[in-house]
């Protein structure tokens, strides 16, 4: 999938909406569930890129191997790819 950068809360949501994540590692059936339970409610900017095969969008394999969800400072952070184990972080920003 081609590198998405958004700035609109709404559309960052129903991206993340349709997000499954399986395979090693973080996994989840639906990543704004994920996104939100870390306090992310209106996230502002959202960075998605690279491409993994266990990664899902629209129930189609291929979807972004990395992402990157800010609210203000808050940032949650998910690295996946090809033939590696997924993990993701959240932080809080100077």
């Amino acid at each position: 999938m081609d590198p998405l950068v958004l700035t609109n809360s709404e559309e960052i949501l129903k991206v993340l909406t349709n997000v499954a994540l399986r395979g090693n590692g973080f996994v989840t059936e639906c990543l704004v569930a994920e996104v939100m339970d870390a306090g992310l409610f209106e996230p502002d900017y959202l960075n998605a890129s690279g491409v993994d095969p266990e990664a899902y969008y629209e129930g189609e394999p291929n979807a972004w191997a990395n992402y990157h969800v800010r609210q203000s400072k808050k940032v949650f952070m998910v690295y996946g790819g090809s033939n590696k184990i997924r993990t993701f972080h959240i932080a809080d920003t100077p």
